[in-house]
């Protein structure tokens, strides 16, 4: 009897507590409820043999997902914090964290079967769901990776070997933007720069007036280069920039890219899934990448890479070296050693979340643009400042400037009122420096916040932000007479 006991807690209760429908994740009070149906259709879509997308990606929904079960999936978040900030790390809903944590039962339970039998089906799987969302051509032009990062470091390093090998010349060129991410620059130097390549950085004017100013003075920079005889092997261009934010028009930047001779183009679209709209076939770029845990409701961290077919797919490699090296870049990246690939599996989870609300994910993106322009537009007018960029050049992010009395005069003052915002005020927003030009008066917008809107959002974080900032104006506050170090107040 006792032997039978043991068996039972042994094997067979792990097996219920992985269909158990009450999930505890992240505080002893929190649960995320499933049904039991919903329970039995998620392990029926864990098939092994099931490597296709078996849902729409446009949803077919006869009701959906209401404001109260909106409140309920990300009931998680803490509560006391107007979290305006989605584009920094994203978010995910307690449906997506639930399939999440299947995954990590099921690996913890019998590794050995989920490695032989489930894991790499299952990432192909998401490779397969990828491929629909953003029209590309072929599922061995899509890779799972970790982030945008990793991404850029995978095409990098093989320019690298180019130089090495005698394929590039000392002198050859990279073209980015100055208002490129700060990973992607630094990325820039240990890989291309450090082999001898060398680096066009063409100026980014904020605040931002036109997608054609923009055009312009790439253009310029190409031809510049092009009649020194300057070889441009790559051109690294955001799809939304970060920090200042903007849409860019990167159709048309691809075009100028191929009418002056670029060898391959990258489009860095760390926000770009469920941003923005990612057609590969339009964009037309060599390479894309896009984290899919910043607006497409996956837990941190994934993202894909987008090799175009034509691309040698050979000679490009993960930079973590396992024992798939050489398999293709797909294949290195769903194994480099043993670790948590759970993000890697939830993909086709997240697509079942965008299809509960009306107009799947297309009209998740449209909804968050029209309320961020909305909620940028009441931002400055009541502080009496001006937008970053016109309506059209923004997403589900806008960059709205911030009362110029407020002091923001280095980027060590954008970064201690974000911190006093976060601190005092339960205010979690990006501030922006922007340095004046030499002819500016001393009342020129100078800080700029970067609002984002994602669906749990509420008006009420946006008047927490403005009646914030309004109650700093009101006290005098400045940033070198009231912030001390972190961005706590002087003492």
């Amino acid at each position: 009897m006792a032997c039978r006991i043991i068996m039972f807690y042994r094997y067979y209760v792990p097996h219920l507590l992985l269909r158990h429908q009450n999930i505890q994740i992240l505080k002893p009070k929190l649960s995320f409820r499933i049904s039991r149906a919903s329970s039995y259709h998620y392990y029926h879509n864990l098939n092994p043999t099931d490597t296709q997308t078996n849902f729409p990606i446009k949803p077919k929904l006869s009701s959906f997902i209401t404001d109260s079960e909106i409140e309920a999936e990300f009931s998680h978040h803490d509560p006391g914090v107007a979290r305006i900030n989605n584009g920094s790390f994203g978010c995910s809903p307690a449906s997506v964290i639930s399939a999440l944590q299947q995954w990590q039962l099921k690996w913890l339970r019998q590794p050995d079967r989920f490695y032989f039998n489930e894991l790499h089906k299952g990432i192909l799987k998401s490779r397969n769901t990828v491929k629909e969302l953003i029209n590309a051509e072929d599922v061995d032009e899509i890779s799972i990776v970790d982030n945008a990062t990793t991404a850029v470091a995978i095409v990098l390093q093989q320019m690298q070997w180019a130089f090495s090998e005698g394929k590039f010349k000392k002198g050859d060129a990279v073209i980015i933007l100055q208002c490129a991410y700060g990973a992607v620059k630094n990325s820039i130097k240990a890989y291309f720069s450090r082999a001898g390549g060398y680096v066009i950085e063409v100026p980014f004017q904020f605040p931002v007036n036109s997608s054609e100013e923009i055009i312009s003075e790439f253009r310029m920079a190409l031809v510049k280069e092009k009649a020194s005889g300057r070889r441009v092997r790559l051109a690294m261009i955001d799809h939304v920039t970060s920090m200042p934010s903007a849409v860019l028009p990167v159709k048309k930047l691809v075009k100028v890219c191929r009418e002056e001779g670029v060898d391959q183009v990258f489009i860095d679209g760390a926000h770009g899934v469920g941003c923005v709209d990612v057609d590969m076939q339009e964009i037309g770029a060599d390479f894309y990448t896009s984290n899919l845990h910043k607006w497409f409701f996956c837990p941190a961290s994934v993202a894909f890479l987008y090799c175009r077919k034509s691309i040698i797919h050979s000679e490009l490699h993960h930079p973590v070296v396992s024992h798939e090296y050489g398999k293709g870049l797909a294949i290195e990246s769903g194994w480099i050693g043993t670790r948590d690939y759970s993000p890697f599996l939830v993909v086709p989870s997240a697509v079942e979340f965008t299809n509960r609300f009306e107009g799947g994910i297309e009209g998740i993106k449209r909804r968050n643009h029209d309320a961020v322009v909305e909620m940028g537009k009441m931002l400055a007018k009541a502080w009496g400042t001006n937008l970053g960029s016109p309506p059209d050049m923004c997403a589900s992010m806008m960059m709205v400037g911030i009362p110029a009395c407020l002091g923001v005069s280095s980027n060590d003052d954008a970064l201690k009122l974000r911190t006093h915002l976060r601190e005092q005020f339960g205010v979690e927003v990006p501030i922006y420096y922007q340095m004046p030009k030499h002819e500016e008066v001393a009342t020129t917008t100078t800080g700029y916040a970067r609002i984002s809107y994602q669906v749990y959002n509420k008006v009420d974080d946006y008047y927490k932000f403005r009646d914030a900032i309004n109650q700093l104006v009101c006290d005098g506050f400045t940033c070198a007479r009231s912030l001390g170090k972190y961005g706590l107040p002087s003492s």
